[in-house]
């Protein structure tokens, strides 16, 4: 295998490769086989049709896209690692030639680690962090912890009110016609959540036990399903059972319940201690967001495209699995939010900017001051991950890919250059 890097311009790179005709016969053989079984010609058993004659009746190419599809990922890796290009983005690939017998050819167009200016990094001035608890954050702590513990009680004297939590059926229709999805039978929904598209909680209120209700709505414009996209729906409503909140009393017996302390004061002193520790946190990690927001905004740094898209992508990725934990798919998510893929890769564009440009600034930081990363530093690491996968230590140190190494390594000394910079800072 050989590749080779053409650099244009914006800190982008096509990567061609090649590779040889042995490991493209390997391929082809291997794409036969998984195919055979599938394969029927007059005159042979299912699944025992020679290659050759496969070929002859259905092409040379038969194989061919299996082939590629086998091939790219283990040579794209093996290129990356020797051209030691810093590559930044999913690579975009193209296949440029497969033929038995000869070289399989393909780029892959990347974006590479862009060039950073840095600017000030050392005593960057920032306004101090407040970590003061007030009495006020003090009560409504207390009293996010009273909503938690309410209890719903059925109500059948009043209309819908916003917070309460009703049963509802509902089928929505376009044009009079009935739309896949749009029917849902004694489902809860929290009034005033968000839960739905805009304006269809509201349009609830005011409505009795046994009412129905048409509630009209817009689906979004860049709503995921194209088919509801931008066009007004009538939901048909029927609300089957409303529950109110209602709240525990606030004092010793409140206490007692929802905490080791048996009095209201000893609570709030408990209460009071844990948002200090907390608020002392959020100071510490929003001076090190002032200070990083300081040192990028005095540096010049040019972003790929590809290198932007890409950091959106693992952001949607990322969000796709808390969701995927919490029992809900994105097509769920889509649909309940009125949202689409790509709303919320534009939507999250400006934080992917400002992550990357971080992330950019700190690495040139650690290279500038020559941070290293020791053994203690690596073990440590490693360790922290053992205990939170419950893996055994030499067991990840043993089974731990070269590439995730070097990325562990990149995360150690970003974090050394963003405790340098914070420690240099001033605040006014």
């Amino acid at each position: 295998m050989s590749v080779k890097v053409e650099k244009q311009e914006k800190s982008m790179a096509v990567l061609t490769i090649e590779v040889d005709e042995a490991t493209v016969e390997k391929a082809l053989q291997t794409a036969y086989v998984k195919m055979r079984k599938d394969i029927s010609v007059p005159g042979f058993r299912k699944g025992k049709v020679p290659r050759p004659m496969v070929e002859k009746l259905y092409g040379p190419g038969v194989f061919y896209q299996d082939a590629v599809n086998e091939m790219i990922p283990d040579a794209y890796d093996k290129a990356v690692e020797e051209c030691g290009e810093d590559i930044v983005s999913r690579p975009e690939v193209d296949v440029v030639q497969i033929e038995k017998g000869k070289p399989f050819i393909f780029t892959a167009t990347v974006a590479l680690k862009p060039p950073v200016k840095l600017g000030k990094y050392k005593g960057v001035t920032i306004e101090k962090v407040d970590a003061e608890v007030t009495d006020e954050d003090v009560d409504a702590a207390i009293e996010k912890e009273r909503q938690n513990n309410a209890r719903t009680i059925p109500v059948e004297d009043r209309p819908v009110e916003k917070d309460d939590v009703v049963k509802l059926d509902f089928e929505g229709f376009i044009d009079g016609e009935p739309f896949e999805g749009g029917k849902g039978e004694d489902y809860p929904l929290t009034i005033g959540s968000g839960a739905f598209i805009p304006g269809f909680e509201d349009q609830l209120i005011g409505v009795n036990i046994g009412e129905e209700k048409d509630v009209t709505v817009a689906f979004p414009e860049d709503y995921q399903a194209k088919n509801l996209a931008g066009k007004e729906a009538v939901f048909k409503c029927t609300v089957h059972e409303i529950k109110k909140k209602e709240l525990p009393e606030l004092d010793d017996e409140f206490a007692s319940e929802v905490s080791e302390f048996e009095t209201l004061a000893e609570y709030r002193e408990d209460v009071k201690k844990n948002l200090s520790e907390s608020k002392e946190k959020q100071a510490k990690d929003e001076k090190e967001s002032r200070v990083i927001e300081a040192i990028v905004k005095d540096s010049d740094i040019e972003i790929p495209d590809a290198m932007l898209l890409t950091q959106q992508e693992q952001m949607v990725d990322e969000f796709a699995q808390r969701m995927y934990y919490q029992g809900m798919s994105m097509d769920q998510y889509y649909q309940f939010t009125g949202t689409s893929r790509e709303r919320m890769l534009e939507q999250l564009k400006p934080q992917a900017e400002e992550r990357i440009r971080a992330r950019l600034v700190l690495e040139e930081i650690a290279k500038k001051e020559g941070f290293e990363v020791s053994k203690e530093d690596l073990d440590d690491e490693l360790k922290q991950l053992a205990e939170a996968y419950q893996v055994d230590l030499e067991k990840i140190k043993a089974d731990m890919p070269e590439r995730s190494l070097k990325d562990i390594k990149n995360d150690i000394l970003v974090k050394k250059a963003a405790e340098f910079a914070v420690k240099e800072a001033k605040e006014k």
